[in-house]
Parts: structure tokens; sequence; C-alpha cells
């Protein structure tokens, strides 16, 4: 019923399952997490998620993956991203999505046009593989719905939205879905809180982004797909409604920003 839109499969902290990612894979089920986007965030990780989304998805959960370079890579990473590659790299079924790319002006302003470009050309191969965008956007509001605004994307995923309702609904009005993660529980996230009050229920998805940023309760423990149902059931207590309806809501969401071009 719940699904998680962006996780990093490849990164959890598998300490309290012996090491074992087939334990997390059981946590998912018996969360009844029943489909994850294992995020990339660059090439040298493609195998080893491509190898998990291949291991691990069966009847019971659907896994696919993202192919994208991270804004906080390096310069020469970043360049690395043509739209050649890019399209090459995610024509494959199991490839949902392009990303994570985006603008990160928290950690590093040096490389910003080479941020800007990287992004821009990931836009290209998402047109060109008419795949949605994940968009990363930290510190960088202005310039990342400028650049998404100006090549035209209208097909993706704002993940880990952490900006207030102006930057919401102008991604909204771009064709944007937004995706909230576990920061929305916190008591210090009210511009957040407020962004997802008002946010159409249409265009609403939630993720962990594990294995970091967890959910109240499970805050300052490594996260994991597993706890996603925790952010269901903080915006369903804002809502009214139950957890299990914003998993189902979030879930068909999920799959109509999939299909939008098939």
């Amino acid at each position: 019923m719940f699904t998680d839109s962006h996780c990093h499969l490849n990164r959890l902290n598998l300490e309290k399952y012996d090491g074992q990612l087939s334990g997390a894979i059981a946590a998912m089920k018996e969360a009844n997490v029943t489909r994850a986007m294992a995020v990339m965030c660059d090439f040298a990780e493609y195998d080893e998620i491509a190898n998990i989304v291949n291991t691990y998805s069966d009847d019971t959960l659907n896994l696919g993956m993202s192919v994208g370079i991270h804004p906080c890579e390096d310069i020469a990473v970043l360049q690395s991203a043509t739209v050649e590659r890019l399209i090459e790299t995610a024509s494959g079924d199991q490839v949902w999505a392009i990303g994570e790319t985006g603008l990160d002006y928290y950690w590093s302003t040096e490389n910003k046009l080479a941020q800007q470009a990287s992004l821009a050309r990931h836009i290209q191969a998402s047109q060109h593989l008419k795949k949605p965008l994940i968009i990363h956007m930290r510190d960088a509001k202005d310039d990342t719905i400028d650049i998404l605004k100006s090549e035209g994307a209208e097909h993706g995923i704002i993940h880990c939205f952490t900006e207030d309702w102006d930057t919401a609904k102008r991604a909204l009005d771009l064709g944007f879905y937004i995706s909230f993660s576990g920061i929305v529980s916190f008591k210090s996230a009210q511009m957040i809180q407020d962004a997802a009050r008002k946010m159409p229920r249409d265009r609403l998805l939630i993720e962990t982004d594990s294995p970091y940023l967890a959910p109240v309760p499970k805050r300052g423990r490594p996260n994991e797909p597993a706890y996603v149902p925790y952010v269901a059931s903080y915006l369903a207590d804002m809502y009214g409604c139950s957890s299990d309806e914003v998993g189902e809501l979030t879930a068909k969401n999920f799959v109509n920003l999939l299909a939008q071009y098939h």
C-alpha cells in the first residue's frame, strides 16, 4: 500500500539486520511498503542499485530505480552526465526516473554553473525518455524553478520538500509533484507543514530519503523505507484521515506520475 518515492537502498545502515539488505526488505514488506524507488546519485552506483532492484523485486514489492547525478558531486562528475550518457543509461524499464538532479547551494556555491548545466542536461534526457525528473533543491529555490521553467520541464518530483508554500505553488504550476520526507514531522518544520496543509491531494507524495532524515518517532536513528508509514501517519493527522488513506492516495499519485507520458 505505501510507496516510498525516494530512498537510497544501497546506502542503508544495515547493522540491525546483521549487514543483510534482505532484512530491510523484509521490514518493508512487514510495514506494508509495496513500492519504492531506489535513487542514484552517481554513475558508479548504477550496477549496485540495478542489482538490488532486480534481486528483490517480486509480487509483493515493486522496486524501480533512477539514473542521475546529485548536484553535490564534484564538477568532473557533474560534467560526466552528458545527455547522451543519461539517455543510454536510463533507457531500461527498471529505470523509472531521471535524477536526483537539481541545485544545492548550501554545500557549495563554487560550482553553481556546473550544477545548473547538469540540471539542464538532465531535463533534456527526461524529455527525450519521457520519464519524470527527481529534483533536489536546497538554498537554490529561485534558480531551480527558473531553470525548470526555462527548459520546459513539467514532469517530475520536488523531493524532500523543505521550502515554503509559494515555492511549492510555483513547482505545482509547472506540473510537478511534491514529496514530503520525515522532516515534515519535525517540530521545527512549521513552514514545511504549512505547505503540506495547502497541497492539492493529487500531487502529494511521501518518501524516506533513507538512510537520512528519519521521521518522528524514529528521529535520530538511521532511516529506512519501512519508516515511510510514519510520514503518512503525520500527514494523516494533519488532514484528518487515516494513514492508510494517505498511503493509498500517495501510491496512486506515484503511479499516475509514472504513467503521465505512457
